[in-house]
């Protein structure tokens, strides 16, 4: 679970009493939630749609006329952000091979170039990690969409 930004007035008081806004990363579903006085970097928050978890896994990527390999640093239910030495553009889409087991078979996907920086090339999946059944099995092995986030308490927590 994030923390997200208040969208109403009735959110905005809410806080005063340690309520806040949260979004659920599986389902996008708006909650509010008992924070326990927990603090929360306000810059980061709604920053991200996805958790990120650090890895180090192995990959290879191609698109177009470009076939290079490189090391996933961090992963997300949304995308990952790799360690190459690639010429690639933001908008560039390619298909992904993420290997997560030495003699398994890899995680194959296609993901767009949103960024290219010193840290590295952000990719977006193209094709949401919910549909993708074994890299969802890896990330709930890594801790992302168990019970570490708050959870939704009384009438906010509920579903319309």
């Amino acid at each position: 679970m994030l923390r997200t930004h208040c969208l109403s007035t009735f959110e905005r008081l809410a806080s005063l009493l340690w309520v806040s806004p949260f979004r659920c990363q599986f389902c996008g579903c708006r909650f509010l939630a008992f924070r326990g006085g927990r603090r929360y970097a306000k810059d980061l928050v709604d920053r991200r749609e996805h958790h990120r978890i650090p890895v180090r896994l192995s990959l290879s990527f191609s698109g177009g006329k470009i076939r290079e390999e490189g090391i996933v640093r961090d992963l997300s239910l949304g995308g990952c952000v790799i360690e190459s030495n690639a010429k690639v553009r933001v908008d560039d889409i390619f298909y992904l091979q993420i290997f997560i087991e030495e003699d398994g078979p890899p995680i194959e996907t296609a993901a767009l170039v949103r960024s290219v920086g010193p840290r590295g090339i952000g990719f977006k999946f193209l094709r949401s990690a919910r549909e993708d059944k074994r890299l969802l099995e890896y990330l709930h092995a890594q801790g992302i969409g168990t019970d570490r986030g708050p959870q939704p308490s009384g009438e906010w927590g509920r579903r319309p």
